[in-house]
């Protein structure tokens, strides 16, 4: 989501400045450019100096230093940004947006900004509870500017209240969910997208089972691939992959129970794409108690369901059905057969016999599989990557359908 956007980030002066240098680079870490604006007295917590380098962009702080005679610094900052973020927001700024004012380069270049705006109040939990604060924050709610709620915890003060700079993955998680409401021509707004994940667990006792190596790293960059596309998302995993919020978790252990949850969702689906390794088979029957140590065991096996076939003949014309072949020899020829036997649009095939790619490891070669193409080769590289290009190749799938 944050890939290629133009961030214009606003640095007031509260004692959580230090934490805001590290939300920037994880910023840039993820594609974005930031340029910063700081009001003077956050350039008392941190030097503007910190900001330039790591952002190799100019910082901004006073209002007529205008060494462009092109443009107005603090409008042409303002007409630059794609979104606007203001962390922290003291007490003090907060005031001065309610009421307009344009007092220094920060406020003023606000009070110019058309792109979204996206706040961060930070300071003395006594203060941020102050009648006239919430008073400010409510009109500048009214006013379309999005105030994230701080934090309750240890403060400066050497006491724990609410007021605390929120921690970098949660600003980043409601950012990004800020950002797309606000992006109108998102490829996959509107479309319902089912994705499975991990190995999936069959037991034979309670403390026993049989799965596999699949980690579910692909599935949930598939996930996330396509939320950042605008999708509504439903992830049936079975990994213990942390899922955020944003997108709607369905855990399962067993082959049956993800069948059954894809059963649950695949007819108000737009597009599922089965990326669980899905054990073939099953125990025939599982022990109440755990198993002693014999000399020898035996277990009879039966079919596990197979969850793409079955969506593949209930699939209609309007539905997109992506399917997974990991595969240790003769790679697309199993593909190709998979993609007519399970009525899928496209396989994904993939080598899992080896160290550095497949399963359990963060980077992965593939191929696509489809009706319309030769294969497509699709070099060793991070599997959020090769995320993204499974939902790119969905987001074409519709525009030609």
């Amino acid at each position: 989501m944050l890939k290629g956007k133009k961030i214009a980030l606003y640095v007031t002066g509260g004692i959580a400045v230090y934490k805001v240098v590290d939300l920037m680079r994880e910023f840039i870490k993820n594609g974005a450019e930031v340029r910063v604006a700081m009001t003077e007295s956050a350039a008392e917590f941190v030097s503007p100096l910190t900001f330039q380098v790591l952002s190799k962009h100019q910082v901004y702080i006073d209002t007529f230093m205008e060494d462009n005679p092109r443009v107005v610094n603090h409008i042409h900052f303002a007409d630059w940004a794609d979104f606007s973020l203001i962390a922290p927001l003291t007490a003090n700024t907060l005031a001065k947006l309610a009421h307009g004012l344009a007092d220094n380069f920060v406020t003023s270049a606000l009070l110019a900004t058309r792109s979204p705006i996206f706040a961060i109040p930070a300071m003395n939990t006594h203060m941020y509870d102050n009648q006239v604060t919430k008073e400010n924050r409510d009109l500048l709610t009214k006013r379309d500017i999005y105030m994230m709620e701080p934090d309750t915890g240890f403060l400066a003060e050497g006491y724990s209240g609410k007021g605390r700079f929120p921690e970098k993955e949660r600003i980043i998680e409601e950012f990004e969910g800020f950002m797309r409401n606000h992006i109108t021509d998102l490829p996959l707004k509107g479309k319902k997208v089912i994705v499975t994940a991990g190995g999936t667990k069959e037991r034979i006792d309670p403390v026993r089972y049989i799965t596999n190596d699949s980690s579910g790293k692909t599935g949930h960059a598939i996930a996330e691939a396509a939320w950042n596309k605008g999708a509504d998302v439903v992830l049936i995993t079975a990994s213990s992959i942390p899922v955020p919020d944003r997108i709607q978790k369905v855990a399962v252990e067993s082959a049956k129970e993800m069948h059954q949850a894809v059963l649950e969702h695949f007819e108000t689906a737009d597009s599922l794409i089965m990326s669980a390794a899905v054990s073939d088979y099953t125990p025939k029957t599982v022990a109440e108690n755990k198993m002693k140590k014999t000399d020898s065991l035996s277990l009879e096996f039966e079919k596990n369901p197979d969850i793409l076939k079955d969506m593949g003949s209930r699939k209609r014309a309007d539905q997109c059905l992506v399917g997974f072949a990991a595969e240790t020899e003769h790679i697309i020829e199993y593909a190709q057969s998979k993609l007519k036997e399970k009525n899928a649009d496209m396989i994904v095939a993939n080598d899992v016999g080896q160290k550095d790619r497949g399963f359990n490891v963060d980077n992965n070669e593939v191929t696509f599989i489809t009706h319309t193409s030769e294969p497509i080769p699709i070099r060793l590289k991070k599997k959020t990557e090769i995320a993204d290009d499974i939902v790119s190749w969905i987001v074409d799938f519709f525009k030609n359908n």
